[in-house]
């Protein structure tokens, strides 16, 4: 029946839907939000619309406007089916272009729902403040579908809660303001196929003022030295800045905490922001601690009790923190070892297992959770970023959560983490660099070490002392999703580009990390992840990342071991396993996840190679073990793992870590090894003496001279393939006509983990792209990006082609993603080489499969991925840098051939390892007789240990063999270039200028 006929009376309703309740007199009408009658579209942001989502491409739901007789409101109804393994639901958007709406006027929510009586909850979700509807606040509740037919749900916005698990843009004020809504969510039940229809979705009620007006506090928690006073500012703020039409009411009383009346004088008392008062008035309060006699105690908590009449309280009770002093670990004279010692015998077992425990900022919320349990550790994940996402509001954001460490017995500081593997990427307008494959090609330690100083100090000037990175895998197959976030495929390669170490962290006995333009560094992922075999992986829809690493044990310490045992020669602090298994031949163990190998974390990694830092596990890295929750927890800890990664499930970790060890499952001995390593690292950063950010170098985020090392990074990285004719470098005077998907793309060209995990095309944050490079070098400069525009009348054409972002498994071949050029990539080659000479750039994680087009081509650039300094790549293409990169992984001609490295028995790649023109002016002159000079040179510089004179003299063997056989690559020749360039990384330069002998005599 029609609501109408619901309506013929308010007893009849009341009995039939007991939620709905009637209007009160004085209560405006509702406001429609939807009606579902066609007045709003099924369309994505940033248009106004409804939308589905999931977490993978089964988990949206079906979505369809469904005529009903017994419609609640009007004629239709939003109707849907569901069958849901992760997460999944519908949002509707307001429009981006428009103002959000007021709904502060209203009491609360609410809509029709038809009941299936399964016994499932239903998320229902705000979208509150922000810039637009997937830039907001999530505030969330839910109802529990018990009942059969329909219901009108109503919900009061004081029933709505901060999200803590998920914030898109890491939460803005976490205040539900009303003023400034963008639309509502719903998420549905997992686990079982269903079905659900909704109607008439509106405002009710009238707003009174508790629900419009607030007290805060300036802060949640008061450090104050013995003696001294704390100010405690109290603050009435109303919903769109009102005054307040009633009295509001507060009164304040110290009681209870950890001080005594002999530590403070109580305070008690009341006073009334009279009706009329301004938003925004604030009152104070001032707690006065005293000296006592006692010359050294732990840190003691004062609360501050607010009781409110006329207004919503605070959220929580305010403390007023009297600091630890006079405690030998506070005495930063003392050798680290003697101090750790000191506070690591103060310790609870609950305090231990807290320092062992990282949580995503996102699931701390405020972070009332960091003084509650202890925790040592907070991170962002790919993309979890403050907003604005300015470097001053992570600054504060970070330092908000080191205030909450100070209302702990010991008031031992948090160490923040974040993935900053290009850059400090997370934060727009930061210098984003070349990612790792890129660095790797300019074969520049010293370079390498720039772009690490670089990013450690972005880094620590947002109040971030721990950087992920770097990566230390050697990718084996280009099919990985992972592949550009390594050196190359050689392990002597990814060792000379370690470097980045020192930029990073500075000297290597770590006296330079209290510094502030140095990081924590990490090795990752310990051992083994660029080796995983294709079709291996478990996860998901992942094809090889995550998936099993099999080798001998000598390939293993060839391969994949030698990278960290150089990273612990080097001081790394920190060291983070793989996802992936490791399956060595003939140990009897077969594929045994890296968090679980305790023979190579406690028997190799800290024992062999003699790492004295902390082990972090992966983001839920423990949970990929085999077995329960709880096994999880005592196997990895038992392997060797220090902290544990949690980053929504930290109250479970750090509860089951408790349990192992008063069970007797994790002795304490493990325990006290792992907070030792985790406070040495603390105490190294200086962060008892400094726990808050240090912006100083702030101002150099972004900079000229931090673009200027990134640009540098980006033109030494590019890798010139082929140059028939000389086509590059350009000239000025030439019309050039560029075209391509990936020209003028600055997310392109940055690639994944560029302010988001999977990063994103577009324009996403401050940069040069590489056409706007290219029309800094040239007036006469035509773009058209699908070739569509006339090609007549050009000197020469460039084609910029490639990948789209991606990041992890989600790029693995084989998961929506090819080696393959797009089909409009392929069609804008075709034209532009068809109609002119052209050179075609290709940005990309790692190879793109070239060969059929090879012969139209005639010059080919590797560009890998360049990061934001566009400029970098125009200076090679106009020569006022030269071509000088080489390849850090084996080009191949077809994906049959993968996995092909260097020193393979069979080696037939399109261009072998170590491969790379250059346009030189003068590229050195000679043959067979020239290379048998250089040969015997080189072998008497490498005798000498004259490494530079060595490495000089194969670059010159190099270029004589690269220009005889740039015209004819035969496998022949390819396997021993290929060869060379490892032994000239390994220093054995008279053995290299030998290989490339046997390689110019096959050419």
């Amino acid at each position: 029946m029609r609501r109408t006929a619901l309506l013929v009376s308010a007893a009849l309703l009341t009995s039939l839907l007991p939620l709905a309740v009637a209007r009160a007199a004085d209560d405006p009408p509702p406001v429609p939000v939807d009606r579902f009658e066609g007045e709003v579209p099924f369309a994505s942001p940033p248009e106004n619309g409804i939308f589905t989502w999931g977490s993978d491409t089964d988990d949206p739901p079906t979505l369809r406007l469904s005529p009903r007789d017994d419609a609640p409101e009007g004629d239709q109804v939003l109707t849907g089916s569901y069958d849901i393994s992760g997460y999944g639901g519908f949002t509707h958007d307001f429009a981006f272009a428009e103002p959000a709406h007021d709904w502060s006027a209203h009491q609360g929510i609410r809509f029709w729902w038809e009941g299936q009586n399964n016994g499932k909850k239903v998320a229902f979700e705000l979208k509150d403040g922000g810039a637009n509807g997937e830039a907001s606040e999530l505030w969330t509740t839910s109802f529990t579908d018990d009942f059969s037919g329909w219901k009108q749900i109503e919900i009061p916005f004081t029933d709505f809660a901060y999200r803590t698990d998920y914030q898109p843009v890491g939460g803005i004020d976490h205040v539900l303001g009303l003023t400034e809504m963008w639309g509502y969510g719903v998420t549905l039940p997992v686990g079982a196929p269903g079905r659900f229809a909704l109607d008439g979705v509106e405002l009710y009620g009238r707003a009174d003022q508790s629900l419009r007006a607030n007290i805060t506090t300036d802060s949640a928690v008061y450090p104050v030295t013995q003696g001294r006073t704390a100010t405690v500012e109290v603050t009435l703020a109303t919903t769109g800045s009102a005054p307040i039409d009633e009295p509001v009411t507060v009164a304040y009383e110290t009681a209870g905490g950890t001080a005594s009346d002999a530590d403070y004088v109580p305070l008690k008392g009341e006073f009334t922001f009279p009706a009329g008062t301004a938003s925004g008035t604030t009152r104070t309060l001032q707690v006065v601690t005293r000296k006592d006699r006692t010359a050294s105690e732990t840190a003691e908590t004062i609360p501050l009790k607010l009781t409110v009449t006329g207004a919503k309280a605070p959220a929580e009770t305010p403390q007023v923190v009297i600091d630890a002093h006079g405690l030998p670990y506070l005495n930063g004279k003392l050798p680290v070892k003697k101090r750790v010692a000191d506070l690591l015998a103060r310790m609870s077992l609950a305090e231990k297992t807290g320092q062992m425990t990282q949580a995503e900022r996102g699931a701390v919320g405020t972070g009332a959770d960091i003084a509650a349990d202890d925790l040592g550790s907070l991170l962002s994940g790919g993309g979890s970023t403050p907003t604005p996402n300015t470097a001053e509001a992570w600054a504060k954001m970070i330092d908000s959560f080191q205030l909450r460490a100070q209302a702990t017995r010991f008031q031992i500081p948090l160490i923040y983490g974040v993935d900053a593997v290009h850059g400090h990427n997370n934060l727009v307008g930061a210098t984003v660099m070349p990612h790792n494959i890129g660095i790797g090609a300019t074969r520049d330690p010293g370079l390498a070490q720039k772009t690490g100083a670089v990013t450690a100090a972005e880094v620590r000037a947002t109040g971030i002392p721990w950087d992920f990175a770097p990566c230390l895998c050697v990718t084996r197959d280009e099919r990985w999703g992972r592949s550009y976030e390594s050196f190359g495929e050689d392990p002597a390669l990814v060792e000379s580009m370690e470097t980045v170490v020192q930029g990073l962290q500075g000297a290597r006995d770590g006296r330079d990390l209290k510094d502030d333009d140095r990081v924590l560094a990490t090795a990752k992922h310990f051992v083994g992840d660029g080796g995983t075999a294709y079709g291996s992986s478990t996860t998901g829809t992942y094809t090889i990342d995550q998936g099993v690493t099999t080798v001998t044990r000598q390939q293993l310490e060839a391969i994949h071991l030698a990278p960290y045992k150089s990273a612990v020669d080097r001081g790394v602090g920190t060291v983070m396993p793989s996802y992936s298994s490791l399956d060595v031949v003939g140990d009897g163990l077969g594929p045994v996840r890296m968090h679980a190998r305790a023979d190579m974390i406690n028997g190799v990694l800290k024992k062999k190679l003699g790492f004295d830092g902390f082990v972090i596990s992966d983001w839920n890295g423990i949970d990929q073990i085999p077995g329960d929750y709880a096994s999880d927890v005592r196997t990895s800890v038992n392997a060797g793992v220090d902290m544990v990664m949690a980053p929504y499930a930290y109250k479970d970790f750090h509860t089951a870590l408790v349990q192992e060890v008063r069970a007797g499952r994790v002795s304490e001995k493990r325990i006290d090894d792992a907070v030792s390593r985790i406070l040495t690292q603390k105490f190294k950063l200086g962060l008892f003496e400094k726990p808050y950010a240090d912006t100083s170098g702030a101002s150099k985020i972004g900079s000229a001279g931090h673009r200027a090392v990134a640009r540098e990074a980006a033109a030494e990285s590019q890798v010139l393939l082929k140059n028939s004719g000389s086509v590059l470098p350009l000239r000025k005077s030439q019309k050039v006509y560029v075209a391509g998907s990936n020209a003028d793309d600055i997310g392109n060209q940055s690639g994944g983990w560029t302010v988001t995990w999977q990063g994103a095309s577009g324009d996403i944050t401050p940069g040069t792209t590489i056409l706007e490079a290219m029309r800094g070098n040239s007036a006469r400069l035509t773009y058209s990006k699908d070739a569509s525009e006339p090609l007549t009348g050009y000197d020469v054409g460039v084609v910029v082609v490639g990948e789209t972002p991606y990041a992890e498994g989600v790029g693995d071949v084989g998961n929506g993603h090819d080696l393959e050029l797009s089909a409009a990539d392929r069609a804008a080659v075709d034209k532009v080489c068809a109609a002119m000479k052209c050179a075609v750039l290709i940005v990309s994680g790692r190879p793109q499969l070239i060969g059929d087009r090879l012969g139209e081509i005639d010059a080919l650039v590797a560009s890998w991925l360049p990061g934001t300094e566009g400029d970098g790549v125009a200076d090679v293409l106009y020569g006022k840098r030269a071509f000088t990169g080489r390849l850090p992984v084996t080009w191949p001609r077809s994906q049959a051939q993968l996995p092909i490295n260097v020193g393979d028995a069979a080696y037939d790649p399109q261009f072998p390892y170590g491969w790379g023109l250059t346009t030189l002016t003068k590229v050195p002159e000679g043959g067979a007789a020239t290379l048998k000079v250089l040969g015997a040179a080189a072998g008497a510089a490498e005798r000498a240990g004259a490494d530079a004179t060595g490495r000089a003299l194969v670059t010159k063997a190099r270029l004589i063999v690269q220009r005889k056989a740039a015209q004819r690559m035969t496998a022949a020749m390819a396997k021993p270039f290929a060869d060379a360039d490892h032994l000239l990384l390994t220093g054995h330069y008279g053995e290299a200028v030998r290989k490339l002998t046997e390689a110019y005599r096959a050419a």
